[in-house]
């Protein structure tokens, strides 16, 4: 008969069996496998400070080529945009480095006739039918609708209006000012545009500074929508995007894979950078001199990174 003296002597010869197994173990281990987790372990730290000191010096090598583009930009781009007067459209995404691209433009001896920054609000699909009606309502005598797109899309036939208004018109009547300024406001208060530098007259060329995509539920009909508003600007005046990264429907993706759009749109992809926004107003340059688009930066569909000099 088992009784509890037994249960006794077996539990405590399982806990010994145990104890034993646990002191053999660890004395196997403080050995050969011990040493080689030890050299394992150091090496991977080794390694980690190799790794380190790589970033640092690769970090340290963009800021000094970064620190040489800077000086060497009013030397490169000296009187390359005298007299030419540009407008500056930016989008959300495109804020951080629309003020670094202003200043190439103007180191390159450019007249910013003014800096509109677009809204998401404008892109947003729900607000196609008000920004028809807004377009209807916001005319002037010197910026009527006639020969505005006549369809549903609301960005399509916004744009195309402010398009008009901005840049210069091959026929008269030239936009008054203060027609100029009421659309501007109508435009303002209902939140589709935000006025950064006034606007002081028509301009010749429009360069937009832009981002990354949308990654919302509607990322795809706002991608589209940006497109849709810079092809507006596109058939009245030339046009250069200063642009991040080249990936899936970014603004600079879509118009470099356009078979029509990438002969008459400039792009940039790294216009983030100093060197991408020096070459960005060298890419409005080449728009007038050789009435020709590039495709700039170091994505794909870029041809080089800056333009070539003139033959």
């Amino acid at each position: 008969m088992i009784n509890f003296r037994y249960h006794v002597v077996s539990l405590t010869a399982v806990f010994l069996a145990l104890a034993i197994g646990l002191v053999v173990g660890t004395a196997a281990l403080n050995g050969p496998v011990a040493d080689s987790l030890s050299d394992n372990v150091n090496a991977l730290r080794k390694d980690n400070t190799q790794l380190r000191e790589t970033v640092n010096s690769l970090r340290e090598e963009v800021n000094r080529e970064e620190d040489f583009v800077a000086e060497a930009a009013p030397i490169l781009l000296a009187d390359k945009l005298a007299g030419r007067r540009l407008l500056v459209v930016c989008l959300p995404s495109g804020r951080d480095h629309a003020e670094g691209v202003m200043a190439a433009l103007d180191l390159a001896g450019a007249t910013l006739t003014g800096r509109i920054d677009v809204q998401d609000k404008f892109v947003n699909p729900d607000n196609s039918v008000e920004l028809l009606e807004l377009a209807t309502a916001a005319a002037r005598p010197t910026i009527p609708t006639a020969g505005l797109p006549g369809n549903s899309d609301g960005v399509e036939t916004s744009s195309a209006l402010l398009a008009s208004a901005l840049v210069d018109r091959e026929e008269p009547p030239a936009v008054e000012p203060a027609d100029l300024a009421a659309l501007l406001d109508a435009y303002g208060d209902a939140g589709y545009i935000t006025v950064e530098q006034e606007v002081t007259g028509p301009a010749e060329a429009v360069v937009v500074v832009s981002g990354q995509p949308y990654v919302d539920r509607d990322a795809a009909k706002k991608d589209a929508a940006v497109v849709t508003m810079v092809v507006q600007f596109d058939r009245v005046s030339q046009v250069v995007v200063a642009g991040t990264g080249s990936s899936d429907g970014n603004l600079i993706s879509a118009v470099r894979n356009d078979p029509t759009l990438t002969q008459s749109i400039s792009t940039v992809d790294n216009g983030n950078t100093t060197a991408g926004q020096a070459v960005t107003a060298l890419a409005v340059a080449e728009q007038f001199t050789l009435d020709q688009a590039g495709h700039y930066g170091l994505g794909a569909g870029a041809t080089s990174l800056m333009p070539k000099r003139p033959e």
